[in-house]
């Protein structure tokens, strides 16, 4: 995989060939990395090849007009209705035979494009999806789940969302990895930890400006923070990639809200730093590798942060039950890369491919119902 450059040949033994469309994004990099990180256990299970352009330049130049058999499609959360039907005529165009998958980095709740990509794609990757998937048919203030509680919580006024989402759609869409499995993550999941000394008690660097929902979360678990009475507190403020590092590595416990979307790159280097994750309850969520199970491999706090400073104190008076959870944490994402988890969980989309080329029947006929 050489990101920017133009994708080498596919290789004479490379039976089903496979095209990633990738935006140029290191949270949406972060979903296509996986492939190319298994691409020698994929290779010798169902012959899958793989190669990856940047969906600028297939826009310019599409790459392998012939023998594409999938297409694995990103694109930004923005494009309108009309962009994206262009962009599916030039993908059933350049690749009339091949599958077509869509790789989804938003937000849990956020299938905006459901009921437009239904009709063209065989399935659909999440990086992380509801637990209760009848929230798909609930209506929201903003985009989100997350929009729709903090726009209540500080009175913001935000508009009513649906997702028109077909009844069928739900069947093909399958739960992908997150940032465990990045470039820059996944290395950091080999050895564990060494254990030493922690003098900082909590780390709760993170940002606070942004849109006024994702401001005001921030800005409220920043001041929640200040509000504890007797920890050494580390926030606020930018620093090097190498000293926020250094930092967790030194911290018994590692605060982090949520993002735009619930799972963000602090949860995973606080599970490799052996910093123990507080985190907004996440049981509404699934993802894979989970380490959000509550006080096995996180401590869940309530989304009004009631109760925050009496959790904040209780592990930081139990080394012992701390120690217990971030190693669980860390063995989590060890064993899901070591024990090729990603393979083995879109096993049904890697077997569809390679034993029918082409969209079956029973997925046509049930964007009919």
């Amino acid at each position: 995989m050489v990101r920017g450059l133009p994708p080498a040949p596919f290789r004479s033994s490379d039976k089903v060939r496979w095209l990633l469309i990738s935006e140029a994004d290191q949270i949406c990099a972060a979903q296509t990395y996986p492939f190319f990180h298994y691409s020698r256990a994929l290779h010798q299970k169902y012959g899958i090849g793989i190669r990856e352009v940047l969906l600028k330049q297939f826009l310019k130049k599409p790459p392998f007009r012939k023998g594409v058999d999938v297409v694995c499609f990103q694109t930004w959360f923005d494009l309108k209705p009309d962009q994206m039907m262009r962009l599916l005529d030039q993908l059933h165009s350049n690749y009339p035979d091949a599958r077509l998958v869509y790789l989804d980095w938003f937000a849990p709740t956020d299938l905006r494009y459901a009921k437009l990509l239904a009709p063209h794609i065989s399935f659909y990757v999440k990086k992380h999806l509801m637990r209760d998937r009848s929230y798909y048919d609930k209506t929201t203030l903003g985009d989100t789940n997350l929009t729709d509680y903090y726009a209540r919580r500080f009175g913001l006024s935000l508009g009513p969302v649906a997702n028109d989402v077909p009844k069928s759609f739900l069947k093909k869409v399958l739960l992908g990895t997150s940032f465990a499995l990045s470039a820059q993550m996944l290395p950091l999941f080999v050895r564990p930890t060494k254990w030493g000394e922690r003098p900082i008690d909590v780390h709760a660097r993170f940002a606070t400006n942004g849109t006024p929902w994702y401001s005001g979360m921030r800005r409220e678990f920043h001041s929640r923070t200040g509000d504890l009475k007797g920890p050494n507190i580390v926030s606020g403020g930018v620093v090097s990639a190498r000293q926020y590092r250094e930092e967790l590595l030194a911290s018994k416990i590692c605060f982090s809200p949520f993002g735009y979307g619930e799972v963000c790159w602090r949860d995973f280097e606080a599970a490799f730093s052996g910093a123990l994750l507080f985190k907004p309850d996440m049981s509404h969520v699934e993802s894979s590798p989970d380490i959000f199970e509550p006080y096995k491999t996180y401590v869940p706090i309530r989304w009004d942060l009631s109760d925050l400073e009496e959790k904040t104190h209780y592990y930081l008076n139990h080394p012992a039950e701390r120690k217990a959870i971030t190693e669980r944490a860390f063995a989590v994402v060890r064993d899901y890369v070591s024990e090729n988890r990603f393979v083995q969980e879109l096993q049904v989309m890697f077997e569809a491919v390679a034993n029918s080329p082409v969209l079956p029947n029973d997925l046509i006929a049930a964007e009919k119902i």
